[in-house]
């Protein structure tokens, strides 16, 4: 992880949410061996706090960070059962760029659900 961006919202001395970033990382296969494409490996806003701008605020500075890095596009993965999140990248002009059905049958849990990937031209 020693090339990935890291990021945190705060709201005064309260941490209120965080993102992630993965770019340039041998071996990780949802990079597809590009060196142009950053991952959004993960973002958070505490519940309590959500609506408020904050995950919009932290997916541009992720956003921005990785075209900084000389990164294109950025990705980023979801589900067909997570509504408010496929809701929010569209919002955040986001293209949904595939659909994998079978991208999780190797995990019984989830294999019900629909792989969603979504990019944003940095």
């Amino acid at each position: 992880v020693s090339r990935w961006g890291i990021f945190l919202a705060y709201d005064g001395p309260r941490t209120v949410g965080g993102a992630a970033v993965a770019i340039d990382t041998p071996g990780l296969n949802v990079l597809e061996d590009r060196r142009d494409l950053a991952v959004l490996w993960d973002i958070r806003v505490c519940t309590d706090v959500r609506g408020r701008g904050i995950g919009a605020a932290l997916l541009r500075h992720a956003a921005g960070w990785a075209g900084q890095q000389g990164c294109t596009q950025l990705k980023i993965e979801t589900q067909n059962v997570n509504v408010p999140a496929c809701r929010f990248y569209a919002g955040q002009g986001c293209t949904l760029g595939a659909i994998h059905r079978y991208g999780y049958a190797a995990c019984p849990p989830v294999a019900h659900e629909a792989m969603l990937l979504w990019y944003l031209d940095l």
